[in-house]
């Protein structure tokens, strides 16, 4: 595989889990099971949308591949270089190459910090400009890509609108030239009007500069225009991932048309049949065998007690995880077949 071809960042079978506390009475040892076995490649100059329920994993998946937080087992490779053993040392220097931009921009910039030294820090720590004058004009440039005015320099974060905000945030992200750049709701906590704004931004970022994104979000309406892929995760696996056209055009998986048919219409003369799951949400801590949203699924049937379905690529590009597909056995939206029955 040539360079052009090769992935940018690889995850392969990665699991994190999380001990519990031993119980009281029984002395078990519980497990939460955050991250089950995901694999997902990311290519350069790509965007990467991984949505799902509050829960379901994405945002520690998004921490593992940043290395702030350890996998209990699998690899992270980025350009072929496996990175999640690396010694603190070396995860400095691979930081350079794989910055966040986090939900809340306030909190994550040090209110006693003007501009220039917010954006000029990563670029202090990584030693990429040499002296004040050179300093100065590289978050100048930065400023601009984020389209703020260079007057801002001296200006503290409390001084500025949270859309202007998350831009100093995006700002100081790429200052380090990274090859990929993790946003963890990086818009849900701006106004509508707002976040479509920085929406157009990222857009605008990606095809200037070839970024590869990973957008972590639980609104598919909000990734609809900006990514390539769509990665769909429940209960800490992967349920449905494909081309964004083909995941928001012909939605295989139950869960995905259920999470589909939550997003808004713009158009009041547009209805959508909404998809109400009934059932509970299976906890993440020990899950019982076969499929995970086998008690919230309408189409459940026998073998989705005992058996853990696999990603199987579909005709429409998708791969999906879900024995009815598997025996090509999936009914239309919103009718589930006869043979059915609830799981619960």
């Amino acid at each position: 595989m040539n360079e052009s071809t090769a992935p940018l960042l690889e995850v392969r079978r990665l699991k994190k889990h999380f001990a519990l506390s031993s119980g009281f009475l029984t002395g078990t040892q519980q497990v939460v099971h955050a991250v089950d076995g995901i694999d997902l490649a990311i290519r350069r100059g790509e965007a990467i949308a991984l949505v799902g329920e509050s829960g379901c994993g994405k945002s520690t998946l998004g921490r593992s591949i940043l290395g702030l937080t350890p996998v209990t087992s699998g690899e992270i490779l980025l350009q072929g270089e496996r990175i999640d053993n690396l010694s603190q040392s070396a995860m400095r220097d691979m930081r350079r190459r794989i910055q966040i931009v986090f939900q809340d921009p306030f909190s994550s910039l040090n209110p006693r910090m003007r501009v220039r030294n917010i954006i000029g820090e990563p670029l202090r720590n990584f030693k990429l400009v040499k002296g004040r004058k050179q300093l100065d004009q590289r978050v100048a440039e930065l400023l601009e890509l984020v389209h703020l005015p260079p007057d801002v320099l001296e200006r503290f974060p409390h001084e500025f609108s949270g859309g202007q905000r998350q831009r100093l945030c995006i700002a100081r992200a790429l200052a380090t030239h990274p090859d990929l750049i993790v946003f963890d709701e990086a818009v849900s906590a701006l106004d509508v009007s707002v976040k479509a704004q920085v929406l157009n931004l990222l857009a605008e970022l990606q095809a200037r500069l070839g970024l590869a994104m990973l957008f972590i979000s639980h609104d598919l309406a909000v990734v609809e225009h900006l990514a390539d892929r769509v990665v769909v995760m429940y209960l800490g696996k992967i349920a449905e991932i494909g081309p964004r056209r083909s995941v928001f055009t012909h939605p295989t998986h139950p869960y995905t048309r259920a999470l589909l048919s939550a997003v808004p219409i713009p158009d009041p003369q547009i209805r959508r049949e909404r998809i109400i799951l009934s059932g509970d949400t299976p906890s993440p801590i020990n899950p019982a065998p076969g499929c995970r949203f086998k008690t919230r699924c309408p189409y459940a049937f026998d073998r989705c007690q005992r058996e853990e379905p696999a990603l199987l690529v579909q005709p429409t590009g998708q791969a999906v995880a879900c024995h009815l597909v598997a025996e090509g056995r999936m009914p239309a939206a919103g009718r589930p077949p006869a043979e059915a029955s609830l799981a619960r």
